[in-house]
């Protein structure tokens, strides 16, 4: 039995143990953002049609189970399968031109650990609020679907913007230009809020392209104390990546690890691009 001089001692260090173990508990996870270019559904050869690889991509999103990812090249047939196998998961996005069949940059989220606040989209263009807007050149309508969440775990808040660039290489200037309207929107942005900006670039590290986004981002990768996988992301569904194309850019956060994910599941590559997974943690002193 427990003196009478002892047992007050043991309840006052049980009581300051509680607090500090509570709060250990409910620490939450790193957020684990994916960026994943799709690869829109017009492969006609086996392995490489949408039918063949869609439960390969399902698998490995079940494993990763990342909170949110950005895609690129996604068309809703796609959309609707994933979600569909994806329990939990929604999803949003405007097509990038007329027509809902097009692309759409569309950004998938964990609806039990986030909330969407506010979202939108604007094109990369002189005109980046006209749908479908096409200017400097470019082929194509190029996009920006963007997000403003808040983790439900304790109310922080941290902004998505997720975008594919135009592809040929005689389209660095106008990757460049899209590159400048989105930093510029991003400086807009509140400061002590942390932004993520996920996509196929079409450009490597090194390039003007990307000294444009890292003047006021910085390359998860580069951040992360832990890096894991292939550095080459463009495999073009062989198992020889040539290009590190897609990236997970930061303001704001730390990173504890950036995974390029090269599994096969089933045997099957589930796009020409590998997925790459950052996990994020915001500042010590980041408020809801």
């Amino acid at each position: 039995m427990l003196s009478a001089f002892r047992r007050p001692a043991l309840l006052a260090l049980i009581a300051l143990a509680l607090p500090l173990g509570s709060a250990l508990a409910k620490a939450p996870e790193p957020l684990r953002v994916m960026s994943f270019n799709v690869r829109t559904p017009v492969d006609t050869e086996p392995n490489k049609r949408w039918e063949d690889r869609r439960d390969a991509m399902v698998a490995l999103l079940r494993e990763q189970h990342p909170v949110v990812f950005g895609t690129q090249e996604l068309k809703t047939n796609q959309a609707d399968y994933l979600v569909q196998h994806l329990p939990g998961y929604r999803w949003f996005g405007e097509p990038r031109g007329p027509g809902d069949n097009e692309e759409h940059m569309g950004v998938f989220y964990d609806s039990a650990a986030l909330k969407v606040v506010e979202s939108g989209n604007f094109w990369l263009s002189d005109t980046p609020e006209v749908a479908g807007s096409i200017t400097w050149g470019n082929l194509m309508p190029r996009m920006v679907t963007w997000a403003l969440f808040e983790r439900a775990a304790d109310g922080k808040r941290f902004y998505l913007y997720n975008t594919h660039l135009p592809y040929r290489d005689e389209d660095e200037p106008r990757r460049v230009l899209g590159a400048k309207l989105i930093t510029q929107r991003l400086a807009a942005l509140p400061k002590d809020i942390p932004v993520v900006v996920t996509g196929d670039f079409n450009s490597e590290p090194g390039s003007t392209t990307y000294a444009a986004f890292t003047t006021g981002l910085a390359d998860a990768r580069k951040l992360a104390r832990k890096v894991e996988g292939p550095r080459l992301t463009f495999q073009n569904f062989s198992d020889t990546p040539t290009a590190e194309i897609d990236w997970i850019l930061v303001r704001g956060f730390g990173v504890n690890r950036f995974v390029t994910l090269d599994q096969k599941p089933g045997g099957v590559v589930p796009s020409d691009h590998y997925p790459v997974l950052a996990e994020l943690v915001f500042p010590a002193a980041s408020t809801p």
